[in-house]
């Protein structure tokens, strides 16, 4: 089944989220209408290769022109529209930086994959629960609720004002009538009476602006309420499931409603700016002794400005945090001279915006108080927002083609550039703005949470673990001072980061008992996991008790091992990989012989091995476990062909493929068949008589195991042979022949 149909297959809360990542760069149409073609392309490969990705794009419009000439035919006009404008934009808008849109495809099957492994593991943990809880779901109802309500508040207030207009009109145009009459007309019993009934009017007119001063008091008052309150929250929390999110968590929705909600407030001010200027007018062409409107317009004007303000300066976010489009599933962690991509966003969507606002990016700005080395920002740095390049027309910006370099120290050599370059260091990319709108200049800035510098890609791990720490650790966006005392993380929560980590990465996330291998790992013994607080030093800096290394470069090296050599088989879930040694027996010990489990090396950095159990003639239960695989070796033979065409040779027996159930029971060519390079019976014979072509050879992995129990069941002499060669031999020779010829050394004489 295609990657695709079980992303169709999923509940309507999973499906929202794969709704959040499918916009005009990437429509939805094309992933359905080529979805088995999509997932057979290398688009990671192909963001980081810029002749593949263009190879790749040109045939993607191949593939849209073979759709659209099959929809013309049905006439499907809908269709047809859509497949054109799709065309158009993939030729437009990614013929100039054809890596862009490789970047764009293998992020969406890259968050489909972790949307189907969170749809799996139904157990959610502290984090996500916190990220979704009730209450944050109720807050968000009341805020879409206050703000429609504040709008509806402002517009009817703007028909009071207007109301207001009129009435002053008509006493304007009454009072002097009566002063153009003449003196003695003005004392006739009429005009006294026309003078009382314009008392009458005055009086309406102080209630009536009275009354709107009032109702413009309310709405602001209730503005101030709502930012000051549900508001901010709203917006720190969406920071902190940014935050989350960018160390695998589950995705960030709510920034759209977040701009809708900063629209709506920043419309509703503008609105009431206006009333209050217009009763200004009001003011220039009537005043009279208590008149309201100098006392308090003066003080509603102030607060609306201080609102507006305050309302601009949250609204100038960062939509996506700086990354490296070589490492999608690294954010934050930037190399030196290498170019970063970043994104922001102003919450306040208004057309008279569009292409006025500058965004100038710098890095460091205020580092001498934390760091003693400087970067600067290589590339265009300043740009201006614009309403063209989101899909749902937000006024946003995006740097594509930014650079950290390290600057030279006074003594004229680099800082700490170079292999051990400190990732703990965190530094902070600014950026800087002004809005100019309606006679109000305001300065805005934000910054992008804090970054790591490297200056090798060996240097990632590390940089990688302390982005997940701090994240994990704090809401502080800018605490660049962290790791001088970095604190001590639940280790629930960070064994949820974990999962995650294996989720986002290599699409399939960890079972509770797997993580419960790794917390055996990281503490070393049995604990309240809710409670126990792991330090960084533990996680990162400590070496494993008896091992060269740490558990996170443990952890790091079997990540990259999955990513490269086993993924199809990590995501199927027949890679139990997280078990002990003394785990493992437990679980095979009463199991049928040939059952077998396969596990992550805890002695090997990146290796994987697989374990079965067998029965000697006495009864008793014996395990064998063969020696790690590590990328060097799969990288000459695939793993799923090891399993299949493994041997093993026994003292005077003949060679046989111990291998035969899956743990618990899964017929081993029923897990592993679709992952085989070829089938067995494909595997051609010798030619007859020794012809002029050679044998076809293939790669069998073949261990000998002694029954003397003097000799270590640790089978480590693999040698290579070929399946046809091993037919010759039976016919020709005796199984004792063939055991004296794989002990001798091996000659390709």
């Amino acid at each position: 089944m295609s990657q695709w149909s079980q992303v169709q297959q999923l509940e309507i809360k999973f499906l929202e989220q794969v709704d959040q990542f499918y916009d005009d760069n990437f429509p939805m149409e094309i992933r359905h209408l080529l979805a088995q073609w999509i997932e057979s392309q290398d688009w990671e490969a192909a963001a980081n290769n810029e002749a593949m990705a263009m190879i790749l794009l040109q045939n993607l419009i191949i593939q849209v022109d073979e759709q659209l000439d099959r929809v013309s035919q049905e006439k499907n006009l809908l269709l047809i529209h859509n497949l054109k404008r799709v065309r158009k934009l993939l030729q437009g808008k990614y013929h100039g930086n054809p890596m862009h849109i490789a970047v764009i495809i293998s992020n969406c099957l890259r968050e489909e994959r972790r949307i189907l492994a969170a749809a799996s593991m139904p157990v959610q943990g502290p984090l996500e629960k916190s990220l979704q809880s009730s209450v944050v779901s109720e807050r968000q109802r009341n805020v879409e609720h206050k703000v429609s309500a504040i709008k509806n508040s402002a517009q009817m207030t703007d028909q009071d004002v207007k109301y207001l207009e009129d009435l002053q009109e008509e006493f304007d145009f009454r009072y002097k009538t009566i002063q153009s009459l003449e003196q003695n007309d003005k004392n006739s019993a009429l005009i006294k009476q026309e003078m009382l009934a314009l008392q009458a009017m005055l009086n309406t007119l102080d209630y009536k602006r009275k009354e709107v001063l009032s109702k413009i008091g309310r709405v602001i008052h209730e503005i101030d309420m709502l930012m000051s309150n549900m508001l901010t929250e709203e917006l720190l929390d969406w920071k902190r499931r940014q935050q989350i999110a960018c160390i695998g968590g589950p995705l960030h929705g709510g920034l759209d409603q977040l701009q809708n909600c900063f629209t709506l407030l920043a419309e509703s001010l503008f609105q009431v700016r206006r009333q209050l200027e217009k009763l200004d007018e009001l003011l220039t062409r009537l005043t009279y002794d208590g008149d309201p409107i100098p006392v308090q317009r003066p003080q509603l004007l102030e607060k609306v400005n201080f609102l507006l303000y305050n309302l601009f300066r949250n609204s100038f976010v960062v939509e996506r945090q700086p990354c490296m489009p070589t490492h999608p599933q690294r954010p934050m962690v930037l190399k030196t001279l290498i170019q970063f991509t970043v994104k922001l966003r102003l919450l306040i969507k208004l057309p008279e915006l569009n292409y006025q606002i500058r965004v100038k990016a710098t890095i460091d700005k205020n580092v001498s108080t934390v760091s003693n080395r400087r970067f600067v920002l290589c590339g265009t740095h300043v740009k201006a927002m614009n309403m063209d390049e989101s899909a749902n027309g937000s006024l946003s910006v995006e740097f594509r083609h930014l650079q950290p370099k390290e600057m030279k120290t006074s003594a004229g050599s680099k800082g700490n550039e170079g292999p051990h370059m400190v990732t703990e260091e965190l530094h902070s990319i600014s950026f800087e703005t002004q809005v100019c709108l309606y006679g109000l200049t305001i300065n805005l800035e934000t910054s992008s949470l804090p970054v790591v510098m490297i200056s090798n890609v060996s240097q990632l791990p590390n940089a990688w673990a302390s982005i997940i720490w701090y994240n994990l650790s704090t809401n502080d966006p800018q605490n660049l001072s962290f790791f001088n005392n970095p604190p001590a993380a639940t280790l629930s929560q960070l064994l949820e980061v974990l999962s995650w980590q294996f989720s986002s990465y290599v699409g399939r996330g960890l079972n509770s008992e797997q993580l419960n291998m790794l917390a055996e790992k990281l503490v070393g013994q049995q604990v309240s996991y809710n409670d126990y607080q792991l330090s960084w030093a533990k996680f990162c800096k400590e070496h494993l008790p008896g091992k060269s290394f740490t558990f996170w470069v443990w952890l790091e090296a079997i990540l990259d091992l999955i990513k490269k050599h086993i993924l199809p088989l990590w995501i199927d879930g027949y890679v139990m990989g997280f078990v002990s040694k003394e785990k493992e027996r437990i679980l095979l010990k009463d199991k049928t012989p040939g059952t077998f489990l396969l596990r992550f090396s805890e002695s090997n950095l990146g290796g994987i091995t697989f374990t079965w159990v067998d029965q000697l003639e006495n009864g008793d239960v014996t395990f064998h476990s063969v020696e790690p695989y590590n990328k060097g070796r799969l990288s000459a033979l695939p793993f799923a062909d090891i399993l299949r065409d493994y041997k093993v040779i026994m003292a005077d027996n003949v060679p046989e493929n111990p291998l035969k159930y899956l743990y618990p029971d899964i017929p081993k060519d029923k897990a592993f068949g679709k992952h085989y390079s070829c089938q067995p019976n494909e595997v051609s014979k010798p030619s007859d008589g020794g012809g002029k072509g050679y044998v076809p050879s293939v790669f069998i992995p073949v261990s000998k195991i002694l029954n003397d129990s003097t000799e270590p069941h640790s089978p480590s002499d693999l040698l290579p042979m070929s399946p046809s060669v091993y037919a010759v031999l039976r016919e020709h020779l005796s199984p004792t022949a063939i055991e004296t010829a794989l002990s001798s050394p091996y000659s390709t004489d």
